[in-house]
């Protein structure tokens, strides 16, 4: 399954939750984390926000490959998105088991233009004292509106090229190396973070997501049945062992 594929999540209790199948190495797109009016109030607030080199809040090897454009921090426009977006974020029930969020870092909004990119690297692990396990990169443009900017997450199996429409985000183990492709027309905004989880270990998080997701499979299919509750159990025992609180 790739990263433009269209299969829902199994369905979480009474609603299915909009996203796209998780893919490899724990790589989940979540649909419509913004609806169209909140887009809109985005980037009403960015076509107000100062934009500033994104190489003044890169790491030393990361500031050679990196070249974009990222709305100032200290630029009050933003203040009201900021929160709209993170609260969006945590409101997702997908997000919640995919990432079982304990903390955000503070979020970047960033402007790739014709002829930037942002060449391999790997997140910091430590960000304002936050150690990142999971990077989110939520799509503010429609695809067709730019050419270029695919956010590449690299794995022993290839290239994983990520674009999304408006709206959608992409979460992923931040121990990747990944980039964003040349933008060769238009431009391209996203908000960009990075989560604590209280799981740290990607491969704990797979298998607590997909015993969460089969047992409301089961839930939907068989009400409370006795699989159900064993399931259940198990998934909240796990959580007690796993869980870095």
């Amino acid at each position: 399954m790739n990263s433009n594929g269209s299969n829902p999540a199994p369905a979480a209790f009474a609603q299915v939750p909009a996203a796209v199948a998780p893919i490899d190495h724990m790589q989940i797109v979540i649909a419509d984390i913004l609806l169209p009016e909140e887009l809109a109030a985005v980037h009403d607030a960015l076509a107000r926000t100062r934009f500033i080199d994104g190489r003044e809040t890169a790491g030393f090897a990361a500031r050679k490959v990196k070249n974009n454009r990222q709305a100032d921090a200290r630029d009050k426009n933003l203040d009201e998105m900021r929160s709209l977006v993170a609260a969006r974020i945590m409101a997702s029930e997908l997000f919640q088991m995919a990432v079982r969020p304990k903390q955000l870092s503070p979020l970047l909004f960033s402007r790739t233009e014709t002829g930037m990119q942002y060449g391999v690297h790997v997140d910091d692990a430590l960000m304002r004292g936050m150690r990142t396990d999971v990077a989110f990169t939520l799509f503010l443009d429609p695809p067709e509106s730019y050419d270029g900017g695919e956010l590449v997450i690299e794995s022993a199996a290839g290239d994983d090229a990520i674009k999304l429409s408006a709206g959608s985000m992409i979460a992923y183990p931040a121990t990747t190396l990944h980039r964003v492709a040349l933008v060769t027309r238009g431009h391209r905004h996203v908000v960009a973070g990075w989560a604590r989880s209280f799981v740290r270990d990607a491969a704990r998080r797979e298998i607590l997501f997909d015993l969460d997701t089969a047992r409301r499979a089961i839930f939907v299919r068989d009400g409370k049945s006795a699989e159900f509750d064993l399931i259940s159990k198990s998934l909240a025992n796990l959580l007690r062992m796993w869980v870095d609180d």
